[in-house]
């Protein structure tokens, strides 16, 4: 466990997992409504390790708190940049990115100022609107992103119609786009899929691994 300090009133916790010889590190956020220790979180560290990424994962402020309130933007900026800077000291290539809400904190982060010598966001399923409520509002940051990304996303996630996010990204010229048949925003698959959780989690962290590996 470290402690990130990210302004004179807000410290927060964080967890490093390397593996020997890492190639890269990703400072891993987490979504909304669960923090860095949810089992989404542990499985993703737990499955790059196991394919030679380090990661670091941290609490947003309000999630250190007990709170169930998001923090305001510039507070979570604050957040994932003070996650980077740690990261940084690693001496690794960087990567950042995260579940939904933490994927686009640190989305929104990059494009108002670049996260220092981050080579690339990844994204666990973006959320594009809310729930059941089709728009691309909230991707206009995303083309002041100069750096490659990669959306991890299902084809039935409630929060990102393939209908509105296919087009999106390719307007995007630095974005590459991994679609799950039939999983939702939490990457659950059902039966008919023919496929597990577990199968399509390794499938997308080899995806995940390997784009990491390219930009290394």
């Amino acid at each position: 466990m470290i402690t990130l300090q990210v302004d004179a009133a807000h410290t927060v916790s964080g967890l490093i997992q390397s593996p020997a010889g890492a190639f890269a590190c990703l400072v891993l956020a987490h979504g909304a409504g669960a923090g860095m220790t949810h089992p989404f979180m542990q499985a993703v560290a737990d499955g790059l390790e196991q394919r030679g990424a380090a990661t670091l994962r941290f609490q947003f402020p309000y999630m250190e708190a007990g709170s169930k309130r998001p923090d305001r933007p510039a507070l979570a900026h604050a957040t994932v940049r003070a996650a980077v800077e740690a990261a940084g000291r690693l001496g690794l290539p960087l990567f950042a990115g995260g579940k939904s809400f933490g994927g686009r904190m640190t989305s929104q982060a990059q494009a108002e100022t670049p996260l220092l010598d981050v080579r690339g966001l990844v994204f666990f399923g973006f959320p594009l609107h809310p729930a059941n409520k089709p728009s691309d509002d909230r991707a206009l940051h995303l083309h002041d992103v100069r750096v490659p990304m990669l959306f991890i996303q299902g084809t039935r996630d409630a929060l990102a119609d393939p209908k509105l996010l296919v087009p999106l990204i390719d307007r995007l010229p630095n974005a590459t786009l991994d679609t799950i048949a039939l999983a939702d925003h939490s990457f659950h698959v059902p039966v008919r899929s023919g496929a597990t959780d577990r199968q399509v989690m390794d499938g997308f962290l080899d995806a995940a691994a390997a784009w990491m590996r390219t930009l290394s």
